[in-house]
This record gives C-alpha cells, sequence and structure tokens, in this order.
C-alpha cells in the first residue's frame, strides 16, 4: 500500500537536486560577469578587457600606434584584441562552468554551450 512513497521520496531529493544546481548556474552566471579577462594583439600595443561573460569593459591602445596613414592597422589589431578577449572569456566561462559540474559529481567532459 505505501510501496509508492518511497519513489515521492527519491522525486523529492532530485527536484531539491534540481533546485539547488539552477541556483548555483544562476550563482555562477553572476559570478562571471565579475571576472575580467584581457585580451590582446600586436605584442600588447591593443588590449582589451572583458568580462567572462565577454561584455567588453575597457580598451587600450598605445600611443605610438595613432597615426593616421595606419587607420587601417589600428582597426584590425582592435578588432584582433576584442577576439582575443571574447574567446578568453569563453574559455574562463567554461572552466567556471566545469568547476560547478565537478562540484555536482556531474561529468565534466561534455560540450558546454555558453552562459
Amino acid at each position: 500500500m505505501f510501496k509508492g512513497l518511497g519513489q515521492l521520496g527519491d522525486m523529492a531529493k532530485m527536484m531539491k537536486a534540481a533546485k539547488d544546481m539552477q541556483e548555483r548556474m544562476a550563482s555562477l552566471q553572476d559570478g562571471l560577469g565579475r571576472i575580467t579577462v584581457t585580451g590582446e594583439s600586436g605584442a600588447g600595443l591593443v588590449q582589451v578587457r572583458a568580462t567572462a561573460k565577454g561584455e567588453l569593459t575597457g580598451l587600450s591602445i598605445d600611443p605610438s600606434i595613432l597615426v593616421a596613414s595606419e587607420k587601417e592597422i589600428v582597426e584590425d589589431l582592435i578588432l584582433a584584441a576584442i577576439r582575443d578577449a571574447q574567446a578568453r572569456a569563453t574559455v574562463k566561462a567554461q572552466e567556471e562552468q566545469r568547476k560547478l559540474l565537478e562540484e555536482l559529481g556531474l561529468p565534466t567532459d561534455v560540450n558546454l554551450p555558453p552562459l
């Protein structure tokens, strides 16, 4: 008669675990907004700062490359630095996701979608 109640207890545990994971993922999302990565190009002549969420937060250009005749080169360096910062942000976000999965006892060898 009460045989099915055991399964309800398992379901409650599973629901609690899912809620905990959801809360931890939300916390991870917030944390990624506070982690900063720096991308660069031209041996550091152009640097871009971004959050691990990929939001650009800063740009630094060495004044020595600000020559009007080299405008296209500067633009290319800026784009390369942005791409580098975004790639580093993606890697950092995946590292943080894998840490969380490991803490939760879940497999970490999966392809993680971007946050």
